[in-house]
């Protein structure tokens, strides 16, 4: 063998060997970068506008499009408090729903299972969460449509995905328009979403995606 063919075989052998080295990224993503986090606005809100707010004190459980019941596990409580501390570090002051604040939130946990060739929702689908307007006392409102997050695609093969929703209502003016209307929504899909570990993160990461969350 002559001095170019074995540094040929030396130069394929180490390719050979770093290539087969190399890991998939997917397999190396940790729980946290698997999900999926996407918010929405009503463009025309100046948040600047509202000042207070109140949480609903349980969480909506939807499973396959149907408002079933309200739960508090230590994963909602999480979540609550998370949505409370971030509000007030933006600014905004929490007072009893009783008092007429500016804003409600509601969370929602939604489970949808679809099998076969079925329509389901993409990433940027929204769910609808889980609008009781008589929590509020404006039980004679309606709602406006959801805000619209895109096209629902189709699938081929069965799966129950979760995902974590909030949606924060305009009480403010519901008087006015006879109307509660949603002004933003939030969601969260992917591995561990209901984690009681993983709730602050996933409101940060709402937050970071809504800089104009902020009474000024």
């Amino acid at each position: 063998m002559n001095k170019m063919s074995l540094m040929t075989g030396i130069a394929g052998l180490l390719i050979l060997t770093m290539t087969s080295c190399q890991k998939d990224p997917l397999d190396d993503l940790t729980t946290e970068d698997s999900r999926i986090f996407i918010t929405n606005r009503d463009s025309t809100v100046d948040f600047t506008a509202y000042s207070t707010f109140s949480i609903a004190d349980s969480v909506g459980v939807i499973e396959n499009d149907k408002d079933s019941r309200s739960e508090l596990t230590s994963f909602d409580a999480a979540i609550i408090s998370a949505l409370r501390t971030g509000l007030q570090q933006r600014g905004f002051q929490e007072v009893p729903k009783g008092s007429i604040p500016d804003l409600g939130i509601n969370v929602s946990r939604v489970y949808i299972t679809s099998t076969g060739v079925s329509a389901f929702p993409s990433y940027w689908d929204f769910y609808g969460g889980f609008y009781d307007p008589f929590y509020w006392g404006y039980g004679g409102f309606g709602y406006y449509d959801p805000i619209y997050y895109g096209p629902t695609y189709y699938n081929y093969y069965q799966v129950t995905q979760g995902t974590l929703s909030i949606d924060m209502l305009d009480l403010k003016n519901a008087n006015t328009t006879r109307t509660i209307k949603p002004v933003w929504s939030a969601m969260a899909r992917g591995s561990g979403v209901f984690a009681s570990t993983s709730a602050a993160s996933q409101v940060n990461a709402f937050f970071e995606q809504s800089p104009y969350l902020r009474t000024q």
